[in-house]
């Protein structure tokens, strides 16, 4: 089984998330740190990760509204699904809700006891995390 991206996508960083070779549980990879608004650096390294990772699918966390409605963010996450299927159309993208994905990220890493330092160091990493298994949970774990 091929492995799965998940990504956290932010203006400034994107968090990143792997699965195992069987595409059953998701890791943390890391936060990609990129100038604000330069979405054309983070999209060429998630192509990247693709060729070297051989992902043909991807979680993308789009961050909604309250009342469900698109956000100016969710739009933002929008293009950049369109602009990396222009520049690999084998890709496979699924938007995910990633409400209180930040939120349970930053739960989860209390409870490992890390310092406010290190948590927001690894914030997006682990809210990409939150994503991919919420996208792993949908797919039945498979």
């Amino acid at each position: 089984m091929k492995r799965i991206l998940g990504l956290d996508l932010g203006t400034k960083t994107l968090g990143i998330a792997l699965t195992d070779e069987l595409g059953l549980a998701a890791h943390g990879y890391e936060t990609f740190r990129f100038e604000e608004f330069n979405y054309k650096k983070a999209r060429e390294h998630v192509i990247e990760l693709c060729n070297k990772f051989d992902i043909e699918e991807i979680a993308l966390g789009i961050p909604y509204y309250a009342s469900g409605d698109i956000s100016p963010r969710a739009e933002s996450c929008l293009r950049f699904k369109d602009d990396l299927l222009k520049l690999n159309s084998n890709l496979k993208i699924s938007m995910i809700d990633e409400s209180y994905s930040t939120i349970e990220a930053d739960e989860m890493l209390k409870e490992q006891n890390l310092s406010y330092n290190k948590r927001k160091e690894i914030i997006d990493e682990m809210a990409s995390v939150v994503i991919l298994n919420r996208y792993l949970s949908s797919k039945g774990g498979k």
